[in-house]
């Protein structure tokens, strides 16, 4: 096998990172914005966020847009 498709330190082979999904839940930290939840479809992230009231969730698209607080 091809040197080039095996991680030096395990010897796994190489996959691809994971596709970003689309929208995603973040929480502030003192650290820094957290993400707690992420998914494809808007419904499924503000539906989350919405089940969890009062914990100050943002729903931020791929692109880091703001688009619901809850």
């Amino acid at each position: 096998m091809s040197r080039a498709f095996v991680k030096e330190d395990g010897g796994e082979r190489w996959t691809p990172p994971a596709k970003a999904a689309d929208y995603r839940v973040v929480f502030e930290t003192l650290d820094g914005p957290e993400t707690v939840y992420e998914a494809d479809d808007l419904l499924g992230a503000l539906r989350w966020a919405a089940a969890r009231p009062g914990a100050g969730f943002e729903v931020r698209g791929r692109d880091g847009r703001l688009l619901a607080v809850s």
